[in-house]
């Protein structure tokens, strides 16, 4: 289903544990979000947040958060059997965008069941039913926008395209490092390792 809203811009007037209130126009909307959305909000900053309408019989609700990126993975989460928008919105308050992505598609089921609420069991149909949805290449671009060490990981892995690699088979390796805390001569020689292996 198409949202009739695409996103708000407003100012934040108030932030509560899983909503917030935007002002916009004079009208104040409550917008429940992840955690992670809620991090980089103050109260009295105008942001975007990227919206979805849900209408049920118990009430009409919006859901936003402050990326596209984070509002696809919300809207794909709730593609999964028995995943509702609040357990969605739990998982998104637990794991970035990236490391979701990160998590399924490495199927690292002991990432999702650091989520409160969630088992082994729909740790495992999360993976399973969304594992084709989810690219290599965009772990690897998530990665590098999220990570503190964003310009490390960029300058490692075109060192490494420069040694004759390809982009593909150093997504293959680097996906399964942590490199949040490692500099690019750190990212190449883990990374050279493992393809010696």
């Amino acid at each position: 289903m198409i949202s009739l809203y695409e996103y708000i811009k407003g100012k934040i007037v108030k932030i509560k544990d899983d909503y917030v209130v935007i002002d916009n126009g004079g009208i104040g909307y409550r917008v429940f979000t992840s955690k992670y959305s809620i991090n980089k909000m103050d109260i009295g900053n105008t942001l975007t947040m990227y919206l979805d309408l849900n209408i049920r019989e118990d009430g009409i609700f919006l859901y936003g958060f402050t990326s596209e990126e984070e509002l696809n993975m919300f809207n794909m989460l709730r593609l999964v059997s028995k995943i509702g928008p609040k357990v969605a919105l739990n998982i998104l308050s637990t794991l970035t965008p990236s490391e979701l992505k990160s998590a399924i598609y490495n199927n690292n089921t002991d990432a999702l069941v650091k989520v409160s609420g969630i088992g082994k069991k729909t740790a495992n149909r999360i993976i399973l039913e969304l594992k084709d949805r989810i690219r290599g290449e965009e772990i690897i671009d998530n990665i590098i926008d999220e990570s503190k060490s964003e310009d490390h990981l960029q300058i490692a892995i075109e060192g490494m395209m420069s040694l004759g690699y390809t982009k593909g088979e150093i997504l293959n390796v680097i996906k399964g490092m942590d490199v949040s805390q490692m500099d690019a001569e750190d990212i190449i020689r883990e990374a050279l390792k493992r393809f010696s292996k």
